[in-house]
Order: C-alpha cells, then sequence, then structure tokens
C-alpha cells in the first residue's frame, strides 16, 4: 500500500493513499509527481507539495476568478501568472466578454503533463483567446507594455520558481500593467500555520502599501496546509463588497460548484485571528 505524504508543519503531516504513481520527472525547475488516489482521484506535486488534485480544485478556481469577475463588468484583457494546471484559465473562459487571456507559466512541463493528465482543468487553454507564454512572471510584468484589466497571481509557495512572485518589485510592476480600474488577485497563503501565515503578512503588507483598495477573502479548501486559504484582492479602484453585482454575476448563469453571490460577500467576513494578523502589518 504506496501513501504520498506532505510535510505541513515538523509535526503535523497529511498522508493520501495512492492507486498508482502516473509520473514523475525533474523539469529544469523542480520535481513534478502525479499521482493517482482513491479518494481525491488524480493530483499533481511540485516538490512533493500537493498542488491540486480533482476532487477540490475547483474552489480555488473559482474562487480566484469569479471574485473579480463579478465586480468588474468591463475586464477584457486577463494576464494570468503561473497557474500551469490550466484551472484558472478554463473559469476565464466561460465569459464571453473576455477579449484576450495571456497566461505566464515559467515550467512548460507543468502545463504539458496537466494536458496529459488533467483534462479537468486544461480544457481552456485550448480556447482562441488563451495565449501561452513559458517565461519567467517576474520577468514578465517588467518588460510588458501591454494593459491589462484583471491579473490574477496564481502561484506556488514563495519558495523556489514562486519567490519572486511576492516581491516587491513583481507587485509594483503589477501596478504598472494594470488598467486604472483593474483589479489584481494573488493566492495569499494561509493564516493558520506560522510559516503560511508569515508570508501572507508579508504579502499584504506590500500589496497594502501600494493599492488604496488592498482587502483579503477566504476559501476552505480541505488538500490545503490547515484547509484554511486565503486570497489578496487589490485595486486602483474597486471595493470587493461595495462594488459587488450580485444580480450581474447571478444572470450570467454561470454553471460554479462553490462559487455564488451569498459565498462571495461571506469570504470577506474574516475571523478576529485573521484580522488581527492582517492588522499587524
Amino acid at each position: 500500500m504506496e501513501w504520498f505524504t506532505e510535510n505541513w508543519t515538523p509535526n503535523i503531516k497529511f498522508s493520501v493513499r495512492i492507486k498508482e504513481h502516473l509520473h514523475s520527472e525533474t523539469t529544469p525547475f523542480q520535481q513534478l509527481e502525479v499521482y493517482d488516489s482513491f479518494e481525491l482521484g488524480r493530483f499533481f506535486t511540485l516538490d512533493g507539495i500537493m498542488m491540486a488534485n480533482e476532487k477540490d480544485e475547483f474552489i480555488y478556481h473559482e474562487m480566484i476568478v469569479h471574485t473579480p469577475m463579478s465586480i468588474n463588468q468591463n475586464i477584457k484583457h486577463v494576464l494570468v501568472i503561473g497557474g500551469g494546471d490550466g484551472g484558472s484559465v478554463r473559469e476565464l473562459t466561460k465569459y464571453q466578454t473576455i477579449e484576450s487571456i495571456d497566461m505566464v507559466e515559467i515550467d512548460e512541463r507543468v502545463v504539458r503533463v496537466c494536458q496529459e493528465y488533467f483534462t479537468i482543468t486544461t480544457t481552456g487553454l485550448n480556447d482562441p483567446r488563451v495565449s501561452l507564454k513559458f517565461e519567467d512572471g517576474l520577468a514578465y510584468v517588467k518588460n510588458t507594455q501591454k494593459v491589462y484589466d484583471l491579473i490574477i497571481v496564481d502561484s506556488t509557495d514563495p519558495i523556489g520558481p514562486g519567490e519572486g512572485l511576492f516581491s516587491m518589485e513583481f507587485y509594483t510592476n503589477c501596478k504598472r500593467v494594470l488598467a486604472e480600474d483593474g483589479i489584481l488577485i494573488n493566492q495569499h497563503e494561509s493564516p493558520y500555520f506560522e510559516k503560511e501565515s508569515t508570508e501572507m503578512k508579508r504579502a499584504h503588507k506590500k500589496i497594502k502599501s501600494l493599492f488604496p483598495i488592498a482587502e483579503v477573502y477566504q476559501a476552505f479548501i480541505p488538500t490545503y496546509p490547515s484547509g484554511h486559504w486565503l486570497f489578496g484582492f487589490a485595486s486602483k479602484k474597486y471595493h470587493p463588497i461595495k462594488d459587488f453585482k450580485k444580480a450581474h454575476i447571478t444572470s450570467l448563469g454561470l454553471e460554479t460548484k462553490y462559487y455564488n453571490g451569498d459565498v462571495h460577500q461571506g469570504s470577506f467576513a474574516l475571523p478576529n485571528y485573521v484580522r488581527n494578523a492582517l492588522k499587524e502589518v
């Protein structure tokens, strides 16, 4: 009987019994593994950390995409940094009003392996509006002259290839290429365990120093460390609650399994321990 085990802390481990080890390779950037499990379906890991699985990937991808899309109805051009599993792009392609989606992923092998093993998340990558760019996201936002209405930072943890996507330089350049009514969403780590909480506070401090509106919202993702996960919302113009258009998102009739108007509003109601941690910065 084979198990995959991820170390959440030095004292807590998360283990999944697996049916089959489907794929293993060392990419130019990280160690990539694909498994099939009894409870979670297929999942893949990068450097020993679970990135996505078939059972709960929809929670993360719906919350990182539909939250900003329900606030600004004029989003035409979207930049996704990271997101190699394709799930964020899949959700974006549900909007016919979007004209272009640029996905910048440093590790092409992650995308190609996910296209082979995770058709559940990669269907949107074939959309003609999608442009795949296999390069460093930090360098891309520094050099591009294109202006985006929405930037989604669908990154790994701030170690290895994802480290630069939590830097002040990166957030400053994101602000530079955002339209005046643009929105920046980032994967914001967890508030629960010390390591993730520290990174969460560091990221929030940087973003809050750059944007007049910087809020944090939450989702409950069972297979992420602690299950309690956060996202950052930043904008030069829009507030995620005051400018929320519940009627608009409902009228679109999008098929979602987690996100809805009530979840949107409730996700910004943070527990006191999270509020207090954010106040520290």
